[in-house]
């Protein structure tokens, strides 16, 4: 195998390895509580990995607004979500001694939530009556 090949093959492994994933679980309301006039639909698990080789980050744009705001809630919203609840963290630190893990390794950020629906208890407002008319003779 020629040398050429084998780092074509090597790059192709290296870039495979940085990914991202959504995952949703549709949930029975009456089975998860999570406040007052909040109806669950959904769990959502939202993550990013991106690998580093010497320094050189693997494309995956690994970082918290990515994780959260494009990832989770955007899915959420296309559940039909008004909110998402219970949203937990976490990301991998790119400062201090996690700097090494940059020489080889990975820097991973994931959020998970509840999506929900706003439930509004006020019943429905009664059509308002016609108001009367004058009748000029």
């Amino acid at each position: 195998m020629s040398w050429t090949r084998r780092v074509v093959i090597a790059s192709i492994a290296v870039c495979a390895v940085a990914c991202s994933s959504v995952s949703t679980v549709r949930v029975q309301p009456e089975s998860l509580y999570v406040g007052p006039k909040l109806r669950p639909i959904a769990v959502v698990h939202a993550q990013v990995t991106s690998a580093y080789f010497l320094f050189i980050p693997i494309p995956g744009r690994v970082n918290l607004d990515r994780v959260v705001n494009r990832m989770l809630l955007s899915t959420a919203k296309a559940l039909g979500a008004d909110k998402v609840v219970n949203i937990q963290i976490d990301i991998t630190p790119e400062d201090g001694i996690w700097t090494l893990r940059k020489l080889v390794g990975w820097r991973t950020a994931e959020a998970s939530g509840v999506a929900v629906v706003v439930e509004d208890d006020a019943p429905p407002a009664a059509p308002a009556a016609p108001a009367p008319t004058s009748n000029p003779k």
